[in-house]
């Protein structure tokens, strides 16, 4: 791995990379941003929106942070998601967390990690409210994957109950949300089959998780 410098090198060579392929990119780019997407996903390094999606900048708006969590008190989340459904106006936002996630283990190791425990205490919950189910679950690599997903649907569940997200909805603002899971072994992304796009699917995915089917989970990851 370079160091510092080389990095500032890395960003000469990819602008005159795009300048060369597109004269007029930079100036278009910087006129306006203009995406259809908000993405919130894992602050882990390997999880970049932009590529895993092949994305160019300025076409996925992008919150990230530790598990993908989207809590009511987090006022960086609330203000990205306002900011992106308000003034944006995009028409998807993504929860996308990833299998083996490091914050998802961390939250039900019963290992002491310091101030971040706060923070996944939220993970903690969503594997006490199921725990009957995962523990039915016999190889731990599998039972935390489930639970990576039980965390995405419970975090569009979280979204669609922010005031700025119902208040889309009740003006007739086409909104939808969804919940991917990405996995890092194949940099296949699959959905989990939870979008909602109103206050009915809302009550509904809310439904499938409080009374979710135990013969094959609250959600299912499309192959």
């Amino acid at each position: 791995m370079g160091g510092i410098k080389d990095l500032l090198e890395n960003n000469k060579l990819w602008s005159r990379r795009v300048a060369a392929d597109n004269p007029s990119f930079f100036a278009d780019l910087a006129g306006q941003q203009n995406p259809d997407y908000l993405w919130i996903g894992c602050s882990d390094s390997r999880v970049s929106a932009n590529v895993i999606v092949d994305l160019a900048p300025g076409e996925i708006f992008v919150h990230r942070n530790v598990a993908n969590l989207v809590n009511h008190t987090d006022m960086n989340c609330l203000s990205v998601i306002q900011f992106a459904v308000e003034v944006l106006c995009v028409e998807h936002v993504i929860v996308c967390g990833h299998y083996n996630c490091g914050g998802v283990v961390a939250a039900v190791d019963e290992e002491r990690h310091g101030l971040i425990d706060n923070w996944l205490r939220h993970i903690r919950d969503t594997a006490n409210l199921h725990a009957a189910f995962l523990e039915s679950i016999d190889d731990p690599a599998k039972r935390i994957d489930k639970l990576c997903e039980l965390n995405v649907a419970e975090q569009v569940v979280n979204v669609g109950e922010t005031t700025i997200v119902l208040d889309a909805w009740d003006r007739g603002q086409e909104l939808s949300v969804h919940g991917w899971i990405y996995g890092l072994k194949d940099g296949q992304i699959r959905d989990l089959d939870i979008s909602i796009s109103g206050n009915d699917d809302l009550k509904n995915l809310r439904d499938r998780l409080l009374f979710h089917d135990e013969r094959r989970g609250a959600v299912r990851a499309s192959n």
